[in-house]
């Protein structure tokens, strides 16, 4: 079954790689940048949907699903195992280092007189 999808997913890798690529784009020169178009819409005016646009959509709705789909049965055929997991936790709160204490110093002691 993975290798059913994951076969499936790359084919439509590659499918919506060459799709994207043989569309023109919506507003190619310059000038539609600034305004130019003459129409009052965001990204310039809207046409009718293409086969290319439609084979666009259809493509990459099947690329989610099938990534998701992926990503679910690495989870369940692997458990739940994290990269994360051997990360040791960092510190909650940091100390200041306190300063080093001088060694104590040797007085010379006064002569005991008997």
């Amino acid at each position: 079954m993975i290798t059913l999808i994951t076969i499936i997913h790359i084919i439509v890798c590659f499918f919506l790689i060459i799709v994207v690529l043989l569309q023109s784009g919506k507003s190619g020169d310059i000038a539609a940048a600034f305004g130019g178009m003459g129409s009052q819409t965001a990204f310039g005016p809207r046409g009718a949907a293409t086969a290319l646009s439609k084979a666009t959509t259809w493509s990459a709705i099947i690329f989610m699903v099938t990534s998701i789909t992926l990503s679910i049965f690495a989870v369940r055929h692997t458990g739940s195992n994290s990269v994360l997991e051997n990360v040791k936790p960092a510190q909650g709160k940091s100390q200041p280092v306190k300063p080093a204490t001088p060694p104590p110093t040797s007085q010379p002691q006064a002569p005991t007189q008997k």
